[in-house]
């Protein structure tokens, strides 16, 4: 379906306009919760809408999905705080046990599906990032600002074609060890060129360019880190992206690094500043 341009951007810019004191009990700390109702934007039409898919996705029975829910202590309903959505590249949506006190600082709730790995098909993989979207706003106190999606390797990748293809929901991508594009980019070598994934709507795309963050994290030695520094040079900043950084861990092969890296790319985030190349080793 075509969504006028300016709704697009409240979406982006503004929460849900939920009262605080409308919200559900929640209970601090790491648990596993369920989200009943699918939203509009993960209906099997807007979904191949907003990939321009040839393929028609199947319908997904959402009461039936398991999410890891971590709300830090010093959370509460009358603080506006941002989302951090992890998408796994395996069944269980767990981050390293580093990263809760990081996130916690920077007053992100943390949330990811069960089940959503590499074997899973990528539309379920996508609905499932935007139902966490809709169904943590509707329970908590979410900052529309702060609406970050990232994963690791197969689920970075992932979150990068749902921090472009919902611009107007997300308003930060950190992919980790995995990025995609809507074009094809040149591999480098002249010779092959690293294929298009997915063909996102031109008024989303117009708010991705325009008004989010995108943070492409590799390491030096990831089999990936090709793939990732031509997305970066050949797709995100030959395409225009206003707010997009590359960061490279150096000595790092194909796995998480360091928690700095997750705290560089989460400041480049919140305010769009960069590090500088001396403060990223």
């Amino acid at each position: 379906m075509k969504v006028p341009f300016a709704s697009l951007f409240v979406l982006l810019s503004v929460s849900w306009l939920t009262q605080a004191a409308d919200l559900p009990p929640f209970t601090a700390g790491k648990s596993t919760i369920s989200f009943t109702k699918l939203p509009e934007q993960a209906q099997p039409d807007e979904v191949k809408w907003r990939l321009h898919s040839t393929e028609n996705p199947e319908a997904l029975d959402l009461a039936k999905e398991k999410f890891q829910l971590i709300v830090p202590a010093a959370y509460q309903h009358a603080d506006k705080w941002g989302l951090f959505i992890w998408i796994s590249p395996g069944d269980t949506p767990g981050i390293p046990a580093e990263w809760e006190p990081v996130l916690a600082a920077r007053k992100l709730l943390c949330v990811g599906a069960f089940k959503s790995g590499n074997p899973r098909n990528i539309f379920d993989r996508v609905r499932l990032a935007v139902a966490a979207n809709t169904g943590m706003r509707d329970r908590f106190n979410v900052d529309g600002r702060r609406v970050y999606v990232s994963g690791f390797s197969g689920g970075g990748r992932v979150a990068s074609m749902v921090g472009v293809a919902y611009g107007d929901m997300f308003s930060g991508t950190i992919p980790f060890m995995g990025v995609n594009f809507y074009e094809d980019v040149p591999a480098g070598d002249g010779k092959t060129k690293f294929g298009l994934n997915y063909i996102p709507d031109d008024e989303v795309l117009a708010i991705a360019k325009m008004f989010c963050r995108y943070a492409l994290v590799t390491g030096e030695k990831d089999f990936n880190r090709g793939n990732t520094k031509a997305v970066f040079e050949s797709g995100f900043q030959k395409e225009g992206f206003a707010n997009v950084t590359y960061l490279e861990a150096p000595g790092v092969g194909h796995g998480l690094p360091p928690v700095k890296w997750l705290e560089q790319a989460l400041t480049f985030l919140d305010t769009g500043k960069g590090v500088k190349p001396a403060d990223a080793k």
